[in-house]
This record gives C-alpha cells, sequence and structure tokens, in this order.
C-alpha cells in the first residue's frame, strides 16, 4: 500500500505539471514543471522525502529501462539524424564539456562553502573555550 501512494503522489505531482503546462500555454513541457513543483514541494518539506522515497529509489535503479522508449525513437529517425549528425555531436560534446564544467564549478563552490562553515564553527567553539 506504501508503494501505491508514494506512486500516486508522484503521479499527482507530474497531472499537475501537466494541467500548468497546458493551462498557461507554456513553451515547457508538463513534465519538467512538475519536476520543479517536485522540487519546490521537497525543498519546503510539503512533501518530505520519506513519502516518496521507496518508488523513487526503484526508479533510479532501473533508469536504464526508462531509456529504451527514446532509443527505439532516435532509431526510427535515423534518416533525420543522418542529414545533421555533425551538428549533432558537436552540439552534444559542447553541452557536456559545459555541463562537466558547471558542476565542478558548483562542486567546488559548495566544498568551500562547507569548509568555510566547518573553519567558523571551529573558530566558535574555540572562542566559548577560552572565555
Amino acid at each position: 500500500m506504501k508503494l501505491l501512494r508514494e506512486l500516486l503522489i508522484i503521479l499527482a505531482i507530474y497531472f499537475a505539471g501537466e494541467i500548468i503546462a497546458k493551462g498557461l500555454n507554456l513553451p515547457v513541457p508538463g513534465n519538467i514543471i512538475g519536476m520543479i513543483l517536485l522540487l519546490i514541494l521537497l525543498c519546503t518539506n510539503i512533501v518530505k522525502l520519506n513519502m516518496i522515497e521507496t518508488v523513487s529509489k526503484f526508479f533510479l535503479d532501473h533508469l536504464a529501462f526508462f531509456f529504451i522508449p527514446a532509443g527505439v525513437g532516435l532509431l526510427t529517425s535515423i534518416a533525420v539524424i543522418k542529414d545533421s549528425f555533425g551538428r549533432l555531436l558537436l552540439v552534444c560534446t559542447l553541452t557536456t564539456i559545459i555541463t562537466i564544467g558547471v558542476t565542478a564549478l558548483v562542486v567546488d563552490l559548495m566544498t568551500r562553502k562547507k569548509s568555510s562553515n566547518i573553519l567558523k564553527d571551529s573558530n566558535d567553539k574555540t572562542e566559548k573555550e577560552c572565555a
């Protein structure tokens, strides 16, 4: 029963994203809006992680399975892809490099922030012990 409840929560958020996308005539797909809604709900603790954790872990464990329809779709469009393969390869390469770079910058920033917070906390404790 827990799995069904978790799945219903995720599907309801997805459905809300679809309704928002169609209702406001947005150029963003409803599933993306649904993911943004889920992020907001998780950050505000309206939806707690334990409310969707089991089914989310299942989806992550079987993520490769969900790429099969996209792969089949690409195979049916091979003629279109063949004509613009060079541009497609260039775009994929550039976006991969940009993604790796931005990820590295964010990790570096978060690591520095965490280090400075740890250093600040240890300095505060030292000052209290000396007082």
